[in-house]
């Protein structure tokens, strides 16, 4: 079986799963797209006895896919283009001081505090891992995932100003941590000594820069080309292409391409919408995109379901995950209190805020895409579970309370 026909049966299995949930289950869409291709992987697991050729269809089948590279290099793209897409400007203008502070200063405290606690807690339950390996950890779980914020946030009654934070800070840090985390994978790769400071500082500027100059850029040139004509499939076409080929410029560059389509996805959503497109084209334009978000996330939170048919399991690699999950929300509060109160926004915000933006503060589909990316002498098989356990965690217990949580904090 090739990649297109894996693809297919994950496409066939995601509308089928779809409507499984909507119709008897009716949980949030990605929620409970997540929770019957857990449930699905879990009969695979357990019949694995009874029917082996079954189990090992289904491992073939998602190896074969990757879905680290899936993710992170073809559908991360499109999803972080059509968040950017339906996102006010102006509403991040307004708080653009927190959200750059929490994206960038509060992801690299996250990083540290995560990867310090891990590496004094670890050998207390006889899994001691190298400083270094609990940093990649650190890493890759501190952004917050974009994608399932995005999807979650929609149907949790959040406030209008706390939602914009939660949002501009995840649409953000997704970025900042893709490019910690690659800094920190060349340091253990490499070997701390190998690599100097300078190099650090160049591969986090050309990343980062290079990231925002080429979602400016190809932001513009696509501007220009909708600006010119009016021919809504020519322009739905041209954003098309903006993100396919922007992420291929931006991987041949070593750019960073979550921040060119974030960057591309406000410009057009914004600029573009008011000064480029008709009121024909801004509508087919926006139910498109709207149509690719849905799908993607569909077949992304199924993705991660399926997944823990290929996570190495263990009794002892739960503890450590459950470990984990504490210490990731204590330290989410202490990234974003320290920063707060350091540049005064907590006078600007409303009361519970932070407990609010702590819980609201999901991981998913990215951060086990970069744990599956490592080696297999970097502690892959540990660090691949806790990331998976978290992430469930995450997503289920924390996207299906955190309408409640806000409704007792607000």
């Amino acid at each position: 079986m090739n990649s297109i026909e894996s693809i297919s049966i994950i496409i066939t299995l995601a509308a089928l799963l779809a409507y499984i949930n909507i119709k008897f289950l009716k949980l949030p869409s990605t929620i409970g797209l997540m929770v019957l291709a857990l449930l699905l992987s879990l009969v695979i697991l357990l019949t694995s006895s009874i029917a082996p050729a079954w189990t090992s269809f289904a491992r073939t089948s998602l190896t074969r896919l990757n879905f680290s590279n899936l993710l992170l290099d073809f559908m991360l793209g499109f999803l972080l283009f059509a968040g950017a897409l339906h996102t006010d400007i102006e509403k991040l203008r307004r708080a653009k001081g927190p959200i750059f502070v929490f994206a960038t200063i509060g992801t690299l405290i996250s990083t540290f505090l995560v990867g310090g606690l891990l590496y004094l807690v670890l050998p207390l339950l006889y899994q001691p891992v190298n400083f270094i390996y609990c940093l990649l950890f650190g890493a890759l779980i501190s952004p917050t995932d974009p994608i399932a914020v995005l999807s979650i946030l929609k149907k949790a009654g959040i406030s209008e100003s706390i939602e914009t934070s939660i949002t501009g800070e995840s649409l953000f840090n997704d970025g900042v941590g893709v490019v910690i985390f690659l800094t920190i994978f060349s340091l253990a790769r490499g070997g701390a000594g190998e690599i100097e400071v300078p190099e650090i500082l160049e591969l986090l500027t050309v990343e980062i820069g290079g990231g925002i100059l080429l979602g400016l850029l190809t932001g513009y040139i696509a501007f220009q080309m909708l600006k010119s004509i009016d021919h809504y499939q020519t322009e739905v076409l041209i954003t098309l292409a903006l993100v396919m080929g922007g992420t291929a410029l931006a991987s041949l560059f070593h750019f960073s391409g979550p921040l060119a389509m974030v960057i591309a996805g406000l410009f057009i959503g914004n600029k573009g919408s008011l000064e480029a497109m008709s009121k024909t084209t801004n509508d087919y334009m926006h139910k498109f995109w709207e149509m690719i978000d849905e799908i993607l996330n569909a077949i992304l939170f199924v993705l991660i379901g399926l997944e823990l048919v290929l996570i190495p399991v263990s009794r002892s690699y739960l503890y450590v995950g459950l470990l984990a999950i504490v210490i990731i929300v204590l330290v989410r509060f202490i990234s974003l209190a320290i920063p707060s109160y350091a540049f005064r926004f907590n006078q600007r915000f409303r009361k519970r805020t932070l407990l609010i933006m702590t819980w609201g503060g999901l991981r998913g589909g990215i951060s086990i895409a970069l744990a599956l990316s490592l080696e297999a002498t970097m502690e892959r098989n540990l660090l691949v579970s806790i990331t998976y356990i978290v992430v469930l965690f995450s997503i289920i217990v924390q996207g299906l309370t955190l309408g409640r949580v806000v409704k007792k904090l607000a």
